[in-house]
């Protein structure tokens, strides 16, 4: 059973601390600490992580290797497919997943060695793709920014895509690796409308503050796409062609899309904030992500899970292609990968003056 406080905290997306998969025994919350919980603090803790660099083999993201500066994220964001990670760390996918995070102080240092080994040859790194890469504590911390010099300084091709405005303030480095061919950046918006947001995605930027990033990314000469997502049925579905016609006029000039995932302990926590925010609507809602999925909440298999299977699937995927068709939409331009320097390489102490090779 889930620990649940009274009333929802105010700022938050999930509503209680769902046990993780991991825990021998279920808690309860003891009424006398309900008072601790409005407002809920962020806790910020460092990660001593050895390695930065993980490796993808999955067969459904356009990227084999990603960087995460943080784990947890407090953006918020109810249906985060990130969420069920947080158990590794003993924590709940809940609200300690918004709450509890953890940033990897010594990203850049890490980063300048991998990119130093022996033989290492250079592919697109997808920066902050479990959890935003400019989720609030950036703005402070500066981890994001690190690796962007580093990848700045090493010509090494990067990938982002955030839902944050704050992505304006790393301008100068966008500008520099854009020259090179050395970037993309990809907009996450799920929906227009400003009040959803707030309740999907309550410390994320708003949605026309995105709108108004891809404007000044475009307006920039950053290659810009917005990536409709998660596509929630009967909440957000009917918004797909309306996103896409502003994110063309703001700018961007590739788009795509992922339905709505909920594996693990995220289950739990979209019905609970569903039966919160949408009463009226969350059976149907919950019915209709089945049919994409052939009578389950979700399926993890490789090819379907981000997008489904069946009649739904194939609608949704027709209406996309029809929208970007008419759009104008198309693919972002490839990065180069010929002009990487290992930091070993560079004899410039002062590119990297906490590096030893």
């Amino acid at each position: 059973m889930s620990r649940k406080p009274s009333e929802p905290s105010r700022g938050r997306g999930a509503l209680s601390w769902p046990d993780n998969r991991y825990e021998p025994a279920s808690r309860e919350i003891l009424r006398e600490d309900e008072a601790v919980l409005e407002p809920l603090p962020t806790v910020v803790l460092p990660d001593t992580a050895r390695t930065i660099i993980s490796q993808n083999e999955s067969p459904d993201v356009g990227f084999s290797r990603s960087v995460n500066p943080y784990r947890g994220c407090e953006h918020g964001c109810v249906y985060c497919f990130a969420r069920p990670t947080h158990a590794y760390l003993g924590l709940s996918p809940g609200l300690d997943f918004e709450t509890r995070l953890f940033y990897k102080k010594d990203a850049a240092a890490l980063l300048q060695k991998e990119l130093s080994r022996k033989g290492y040859s250079p592919e697109p790194i997808a920066l902050g793709i479990n959890t935003d890469a400019y989720q609030p504590i950036e703005e402070k911390l500066h981890v994001t920014r690190s690796l962007l010099e580093v990848f700045d300084r090493t010509g090494h091709p990067v990938t982002i895509v955030t839902k944050s405005s704050l992505i304006e303030r790393d301008l100068d480095l966008l500008i520099s690796l854009s020259a090179r061919s050395l970037v993309h950046v990809c907009l996450s918006i799920t929906t227009l409308d400003k009040s959803l947001a707030q309740a999907l995605e309550p410390r994320a930027s708003a949605p026309y503050r995105r709108l108004d990033t891809i404007k000044a990314l475009s307006e920039a000469g950053i290659p810009v796409a917005v990536l409709v997502a998660p596509v929630i049925p009967k909440l957000t579905d009917h918004e797909m062609e309306q996103i896409l016609k502003a994110s063309r006029s703001a700018g961007a000039t590739s788009a795509g899309y992922v339905l709505l995932r909920l594996p693990l302990e995220l289950k739990e926590l979209f019905d609970e904030w569903l039966r919160h925010h949408r009463p009226d609507g969350a059976h149907a809602i919950l019915e209709r992500l089945r049919e994409y999925h052939g009578g389950q909440l979700y399926n993890p298999q490789f090819g379907t899970r981000m997008s489904g299977s069946g009649p739904l699937s194939d609608m949704l995927s027709q209406r996309f292609r029809i929208a970007s068709r008419k759009l104008g939409y198309g693919s972002l331009p490839p990065l180069e990968t010929t002009l990487f320097i290992p930091p070993s390489k560079i004899t410039h102490s002062r590119l990297f003056p906490d590096f030893v090779p």
